[in-house]
């Protein structure tokens, strides 16, 4: 079998043949550098495991310091009660009066005068209201009555006659007419006068229907029951009413009058013994800034909400120029007279099995538990009627994991408002 021919490369070939033998110096040189690098790998992880058991021991003695330590509360002193505390409640406004006005007569609306948010006066007319049935019923009746009115002349006619003849044959003289015939007269003397009297009585029944539905026919005028505002409009030209407010009855108007306003509290239990027959109330909305309205309360429930445990509380408050509506919401401030007690932040609550306790610090740095009696809430400051006095430091945001009788470590607040302004 014929050997391949070799081609031989070129004499130019710039690539050199690479190197199949290494010298001896080279050799020494690649175990000097590997045992180079294995070195700084062993001093790099002794030094690395120096470094995590270091930490290690710092860190397990930060714990067994940390854990041997007081933990640390914030803590308050408790204060006797301002002179006046300003209770403020959500309130919403309701119109002084309010009516939905409905038809009195059937028929069909002619013409509206008024719509939703004209202001109207008593008595003026809002809508005017066709009724053929009822003009045809009204004609009927004066037309029957003026019957009645000729019946009663006719039978006044009957009468006369029948007396005259009666007084003629009671005072001819005895033997000229007879007993029977002088009482035959009499007796229709006596029935024209009662068919006389029947017919004025018919013409007073005719005359009590006419005015019945004169009466009625005033209604085909809406106007409005007093001076207000239309909020609510619900006719148009040529549509079909009916007298009556049942269920299945269209209103025409709704009308409401805002001057004055009345508002409307709901207020805690805690605090209605409080709430007075004219106590002055403070009203703003956030929809009028800096606008304030004066009022007083009118009127109370009398009467907890047992679902609610609240006391509908009304306050009145003048309107002039409409600034408020019915339906607003807002914010009412009531100015409470104090009751001599103490009050703590509402952060310094706890609501346990055994009823509201505060966490007090004493002079030793122990805490205590007391059991308390909650007199008023305000929301952010709560008064104290028993268990806390003035001076005692209140602990703020207790952990659950401080118990009864535990050592703290204290920090006192600047006062009572900054540590209500943390509860906000």
């Amino acid at each position: 079998m014929p050997r391949p021919e070799r081609t031989s490369l070129p004499h130019n070939d710039p690539s050199p043949a690479p190197p199949t033998r290494f010298g001896p110096r080279t050799g020494r040189r690649l175990r000097f550098i590997a045992g180079g690098v294995a070195l700084v790998l062993l001093l790099g992880y002794l030094l690395v495991t120096e470094l995590h058991g270091n930490a290690a021991a710092e860190l397990a003695e930060t714990t067994r310091l940390d854990a041997a330590a007081a933990p640390a509360v914030v803590v308050v002193r408790a204060e006797h009660s301002p002179a006046t505390q300003t209770l403020t409640l959500p309130g919403e406004t309701a119109a002084w009066y309010e009516s939905t006005i409905y038809a009195r007569v059937n028929g069909y609306v002619a013409k509206w005068f008024v719509d939703i948010g004209d202001h109207v006066k008593k008595g003026e007319t809002l809508a005017t209201i066709e009724t053929p049935e009822l003009d045809a019923e009204l004609g009927a009746a004066t037309a029957k009555l003026k019957a009645a009115g000729a019946e009663v002349r006719v039978r006044q006619a009957q009468a006369g006659f029948a007396k005259t003849t009666y007084q003629r044959w009671r005072d001819s003289p005895k033997g000229v007419v007879s007993d029977q015939e002088r009482e035959s007269k009499k007796a229709d003397f006596s029935s024209a006068a009662a068919q006389e009297n029947a017919a004025v009585a018919e013409v007073s029944v005719d005359q009590a229907d006419v005015d019945r539905l004169m009466a009625r026919s005033r209604f085909k005028q809406v106007t409005a029951p007093y001076d207000g505002t239309i909020t609510e409009r619900h006719i148009d030209i040529g549509n079909l009413v009916t007298a009556g407010s049942g269920a299945s009855t269209t209103p025409l108007y709704r009308l409401s009058r805002d001057d004055p306003m009345r508002v409307f509290v709901d207020v805690p239990q805690s605090v209605a013994a409080d709430i007075a027959i004219g106590l002055a109330a403070e009203v703003t909305a956030a929809s009028l800034r800096d606008r304030e309205f004066k009022g007083t309360v009118a009127r109370t429930a009398r009467a907890i909400d047992p679902r609610a445990r609240t006391l509908r509380v009304e306050v009145d408050l003048p309107n002039k120029d409409a600034a408020l509506v019915p339906g607003m919401y807002v914010q009412v401030a009531f100015a409470l007279k104090a009751r001599g007690l103490v009050e703590v932040p509402a952060s310094a609550m706890m609501f346990r099995t055994k009823g509201p306790q505060v966490a007090i610090v004493g002079g030793d740095g122990i805490v205590r538990f007391h059991k308390v009696e909650i007199a008023r809430d305000d929301g952010n400051v709560v008064e104290i009627g028993a268990g806390v006095a003035p001076g005692d430091r209140i602990v703020l945001n207790i952990s659950n994991q401080i118990a009864d009788g535990d050592k703290v470590a204290a920090t006192d607040e600047p006062g009572l408002a900054s540590a209500a302004a943390v509860t906000k």
